[in-house]
């Protein structure tokens, strides 16, 4: 199947989740053809009149949602990255623009320690196209969030990336299917043209 999938979705109650796409995650983890592939991923969806909201980490100084027993973040503490307003921002290829929202999460899911539900809610969406960096991390714990309160879902397969290529596959190949359409960046543009 390709999405949108039976005609059940609606564009105007879907949104393109861009997620933790950020300097420090994506020059670890980004490419230069990632980033064209999301910017055109945005760009088809904003003139189909998709809402795109950019998901990024963010902490406030001192980090006082960190806890020391997650594993995860506590090593952040150390790096001094993801601090709100000093090192959290999204990266400049993918930057937002007037129109999108941005919304801040302080955990892994994008839904994690963010008002994510509640501009979800307020816009009346109820399918999600998710992208990011990476995908064992954000698009994995995102994609299982959403699927527990009933969103439809698609993940865009070159819209993400990932350390490791083998766990990746393994995601896009096993796991996701079971709870999301596949597809890559130049479906889903040829899809929201097409409507």
């Amino acid at each position: 199947m390709c999405w949108p999938y039976d005609g059940a979705v609606q564009l105007e109650r879907t949104a393109l989740l861009v997620m933790d796409v950020q300097r420090g995650i994506a020059e670890r983890l980004g490419s230069e053809t990632l980033m064209a592939r999301l910017t055109e991923a945005m760009s088809a969806a904003r003139k189909a009149g998709v809402l795109v909201i950019h998901v990024k980490v963010g902490f406030r100084e001192g980090y006082p949602e960190v806890s020391p027993r997650n594993v995860s973040f506590s090593r952040v503490v150390e790096t001094e990255n993801f601090i709100e307003g000093r090192s959290s921002e999204v990266h400049e290829a993918v930057e937002p623009e007037r129109g999108d929202v941005v919304v801040t999460k302080r955990r892994v899911s994008a839904f994690s320690g963010s008002d994510l539900d509640v501009v979800l809610r307020s816009k009346g969406i109820d399918s999600l196209v998710l992208a990011g960096i990476a995908t064992s991390g954000v698009v994995l714990s995102t994609l299982r969030q959403a699927a527990d309160l009933d969103f439809a879902l698609a993940v865009l397969s070159d819209g993400c990336a990932d350390g490791d290529d083998e766990v990746h596959g393994l995601l896009l190949e096993k796991v996701f299917p079971r709870q999301a359409q596949i597809i890559t960046v130049a479906e889903w543009v040829a899809a929201v043209r097409r409507r």
